[in-house]
């Protein structure tokens, strides 16, 4: 079944309805396939795959409910429309009972069969696309979720376990790439809202000329270009949580109109006097200190109270050290897996390397770098090597030999076991770092074993 085209399954005893449904369903562009009894429906729905089902109520083998069952039990099922001529309440709520979208009287009008089968495929493509768009959502903040157990983490978690609940506006600071948004994410997945939309407001990404009209919706012929009425973001998260992130980007004109949304509890869109309710959680981000850029004349200290009902400050990365190793873990598992590569840890100058490394860009630039080495690596143990030239930068120095003096023949053991040890065990990978076969290795590794061999 082609995604683009839908599948109809017409099962009719009738010959002539039959036929006649078939001509008008294709001329509608459907692919119609016909059934001239129960049993040959249920027959043709165990090969092939259909989206609407148009089933004649009194049929020899297998009557329509029988069929209406049969085909409900699918998986994927199709919507099922009952025909019958025996119109009766009883018979038309048994149908719908046993799960029926709609039940249809002969004889029938080719205008409300074809506005039926029409409606049932648009409801049919809104619940597929609802479904689609929340299991993306639950699957990206499940794989993209809050990672680590530092205390200063774990304060987070409570934190945000408290506030879920609560209706209350709530600020979220931090640097840039510490995951403020992964933050809003939880509280509002935590939350009685989770089942409604979560709206990203970028507040630095809009352009200031069209940001009115993002934020608020505009009507029709409100300005050049708005040749249609539509919706902004605050409406598209209705019964949900906006989250404005670089709220302190916001210019003066757009914190005053910002502010009257959330003290009225309505907006009016571009070029619109009518008044419209908003039911939406706000929660806004910042990487600046907001209470500074009041002070400085450049954020409204009344919208700052408005916003900043709960703080939550999001350490950066350098501060919660212990999460390093856990967070790269949970970063190599999440590429190996999109990339199909296998992954199974990291030799231990690739952990020393990480967690000596400052990273400005925090969280982000971790999972940017945790990407790339993915990509690069070789092996089952991601090495020094496969790390960005400035996350290794800080930890090239050459290794320091012992500090008794050493024979050539000891120098180049205690090489080889500093490699090995560097490969994490891995004799295969360690050959190949040094350049020699595995006989090679093998045999300095028994040297060493028994040095007076």
């Amino acid at each position: 079944m082609s995604p683009s085209t839908p599948a109809v399954l017409v099962a009719d005893d009738d010959a002539v309805a039959r036929d006649l449904l078939v001509e008008v369903l294709e001329r509608e562009g459907y692919r119609v396939r016909a059934a001239g009894g129960g049993a040959e429906a249920i027959a043709l729905a165990e090969r092939e795959l259909f989206d609407v089902a148009l089933v004649d109520l009194r049929m020899p083998d297998a009557d329509g409910l029988v069929v209406l069952e049969r085909l409900v039990a699918r998986e994927p099922a199709p919507a099922v429309l009952i025909l019958t001529a025996f119109a009766a309440m009883d018979t038309a709520i048994e149908a719908i009972r046993r799960g029926a979208y709609d039940y249809l009287s002969k004889p029938f009008r080719l205008d409300e069969i074809k506005r039926a089968v029409r409606r049932t495929l648009e409801v049919q493509q809104l619940a597929r696309d609802n479904q689609r768009y929340r299991r993306e959502l639950r699957e990206r903040f499940d794989a993209d979720r809050l990672v680590g157990h530092s205390p200063e983490i774990v304060a987070i978690y409570k934190l945000i376990a408290r506030v879920a609940a609560l209706d209350t506006t709530v600020l979220i600071q931090g640097e840039t790439g510490t995951g403020k948004e992964l933050v809003a994410r939880a509280i509002h997945y935590a939350g009685p809202r989770a089942e409604r939309p979560f709206v990203v407001i970028d507040c630095a990404a809009i352009p200031e000329p069209l940001f009115e009209s993002e934020l608020f919706g505009h009507e029709r012929g409100a300005f050049t270009g708005a040749v249609t009425t539509r919706r902004g973001l605050l409406e598209t998260a209705q019964g949900g949580t906006c989250f404005l992130d670089e709220v302190s980007e916001l210019s003066g004109p757009l914190q005053a109109k910002l502010l009257r949304v959330l003290q009225d509890r309505v907006l009016r869109r571009v070029g619109g006097n009518e008044p419209i309710p908003v039911d939406v959680r706000l929660v806004a981000a910042t990487n600046r200190d907001l209470r500074k850029r009041v002070e400085d004349g450049l954020f409204r200290e009344d919208l700052y109270y408005r916003v900043n009902g709960i703080t939550i400050a999001v350490p950066a990365l350098r501060e919660r050290g212990d999460d390093i190793a856990v967070l790269a873990e949970h970063f190599a598992r999440k590429y190996a897996a999109a990339a199909g590569k296998v992954v199974e840890g990291f030799a231990p100058g690739t952990l020393d390397a990480l967690r000596a490394h400052t990273w400005p860009g925090n969280v982000r630039e971790l999972e940017h770098a945790l990407e790339r080495s993915v990509a690069l690596a070789r092996s089952p143990l991601l090495l020094p090597e496969d790390l960005p030239a400035d996350v290794r930068a800080q930890t090239a120095s050459a290794p320091e030999l012992p500090a008794k003096r050493m024979t050539l023949e000891e120098v180049k053991r205690w090489y080889v076991a500093l490699v090995l040890d560097e490969a994490g065990g891995n004799k295969v990978r360690t050959a190949e770092l040094l350049g020699i076969d595995r006989r090679t290795l093998y045999r300095i590794l028994e040297r060493a074993d028994d040095p007076e061999d």
